[in-house]
């Protein structure tokens, strides 16, 4: 299993022991492995999901029905169990590898999906299509089915295989997508329209890179 960018059990350079005086030096992590989890992966999901097939979902469902409180729920709802699901295959993929093969399995992913953030979503015709279901379950199986093999989801899978604490994980990946979806639906097309989508794909991709490097690395080393 992988741990965070520091490694598992590293310190910030403490030694346990006793000094001249006879005091222990207690050794303290330079940070929390579940921090790290959680923040990772709430950046990394908020950036992915800007200009977004699932933002666009969101973005469609507030025009039509103008229930912001009902669609946010069921975008809230639909977000928890996909990514729980996707979570726990992600810690079962996570605990049948060793840590080189994870690890590099964990980085070559983020890199593909820092390519695949360059490439424009778009929705198809059927997607948040109007029925008799209401705001809440019309927005709970539209998103839900959406969110199934989009980027967001994979990126969960491959952070819950890549870091111990699964629910810092689906966590952090759901508050991500809150964050990004929730100003889309109370302003619509006012937040939409003033975001540079251009740059921000560029800087979810540099961020992706520099996190799949980070665990490539982690690999090298690993089976160095």
């Amino acid at each position: 299993m992988a741990y965070g960018a520091l490694g598992h059990g590293e310190t910030n350079g403490r030694t346990s022991g006793t000094s001249g005086g006879g005091s222990a030096v207690v050794r303290r992590p330079l940070r929390s492995p579940t921090m790290e989890a959680f923040l990772v992966s709430i950046s990394t999901v908020a950036l992915a999901e800007m200009g977004d097939r699932t933002q666009l979902l969101s973005l469609l469902l507030a025009t039509r029905f103008r229930q912001p409180w009902s669609i946010l729920a069921g975008v809230f709802i639909a977000t928890l169990a996909n990514h729980a699901l996707a979570g726990v295959i992600g810690a079962w993929i996570g605990h049948q590898l060793t840590p080189t093969i994870l690890d590099a399995l964990v980085g070559v992913s983020m890199v593909a999906m820092a390519l695949w953030m360059l490439k424009p979503d778009t929705l198809s015709e059927n997607d948040g299509k109007q029925t008799q279901r209401g705001a809440f379950l019309t927005t709970l199986v539209a998103f839900f089915i959406a969110e199934i093999g989009d980027k967001t989801q994979i990126a969960t899978l491959a952070l819950a295989a890549g870091y111990p604490n699964l629910f810092a994980v689906v966590a952090g990946t759901t508050c991500g997508m809150i964050a990004a979806n929730a100003p889309v639906v109370f302003l619509g097309n006012v937040f939409v329209g003033r975001l540079p989508m251009r740059a921000i794909h560029f800087a979810t991709a540099l961020l992706l890179l520099v996190i799949g490097a980070v665990f490539i690395i982690r690999a090298i080393r690993h089976w160095s």
